[in-house]
């Protein structure tokens, strides 16, 4: 696999995972009761604590 593809990999998975944890967060805090800015907020914090070391090494498969 080239260089650029592996890269392009690893930036798909952290793209996805992303979206993946905005989609949690938003639902888990409207579910909860939050107005949709709070929601919002939980959605971008949701995304800050992925942890983007550990999205890398499952794509390198170590």
């Amino acid at each position: 696999m080239s260089m650029i593809r592996s890269k392009l990999d690893v930036a798909e998975m952290v793209k996805n995972a992303c979206i993946e944890a905005a989609r949690n967060g938003f639902r888990d805090a409207s579910v909860s009761g939050l107005c949709t800015d709070g929601a919002i907020e939980a959605a971008i914090s949701a995304i800050q604590k992925l942890d983007v070391e550990k999205i890398v090494k499952k794509q390198s498969g170590t």
